[in-house]
């Protein structure tokens, strides 16, 4: 006789983790959700914000991830219940995701609301620093990055300048990015925060760069590390 007996809680948390996992692992919105919620609580700590506030702040990255995840799950029933088009099983599958975009809303709201008040204090200083910042040396870094990513692949023989091959040319642009924005406003009291938003944004391009089939994780692993060595060499020498 087969044994109906309810699971134990160990395995309903691990039933649990495996949701979550299945999730991160096939939907691409909800690792964007996740890698900005990461970036977002560390802001949150540089910041130092207060507990009420991170209070706020966690109640808002877990109704986004919540949300999420009741969409996929809403889609994936609908598509095991129906394999042709259906106007309701398409109005299900758009209310779903309408409740991810007012969970996304809120939080916007939420960290705006939390973050402006600390940011609105070094505003200026900030415009000013970004204003009189080396531009030449960033475009000057940015374009040996370029020149670095076409000779590789020229060396290898694979790909092409914008598209394949060895080193990804766009995460090595979006990394040397990355670190002449951290450099540029390295004095200012929010530079990692800035810092921060800068490499989730850089990132997201890689991510889009293997997940798109057009490079493996070595290829936008070598340009991301030719990026940021190569512009933090070159503010480091000509600064």
């Amino acid at each position: 006789m087969k044994d109906r007996r309810a699971p134990s809680l160990l395995h309903s948390f691990n039933y649990a983790f495996e949701g979550v996992i299945h999730v991160l692992r096939t939907q691409r919105n909800m690792r964007i959700h996740f890698m900005i919620a990461v970036g977002v609580l560390i802001a949150a700590l540089a910041a130092g914000v207060q507990r009420f506030e991170l209070i706020a702040l966690l109640l808002s990255i877990a109704f986004v991830l919540i949300t999420e995840m009741i969409n996929t799950a809403v889609e994936a029933t609908i598509d095991v219940a129906t394999t042709s088009f259906d106007p309701l099983a398409k109005l299900a599958k758009d209310i779903a995701a309408g409740a991810v975009l007012i969970a996304t809303v809120n939080a916007v709201i939420v960290g705006y609301l939390v973050f402006s008040v600390r940011l609105v204090h070094q505003g200026s200083n900030l415009i000013t620093r970004i204003r009189d910042a080396p531009a030449e040396l960033t475009l000057v870094a940015l374009v040996v990055t370029v020149l670095f990513v076409i000779a590789t692949k020229a060396w290898t023989g694979r790909g092409t300048p914008l598209r394949g091959g060895l080193p990804s040319g766009h995460a090595a642009v979006a990394f040397a990015g990355w670190m002449a924005v951290t450099n540029v406003v390295s004095d200012s009291s929010h530079w990692f925060l800035i810092s921060t938003l800068a490499f989730i944004m850089a990132l997201l391009v890689a991510q889009t760069r293997v997940e798109s089939g057009i490079h493996s994780v070595v290829e936008v692993t070598y340009g991301a590390l030719l990026g940021s060595l190569l512009t933090l060499v070159i503010f480091q020498v000509f600064t």
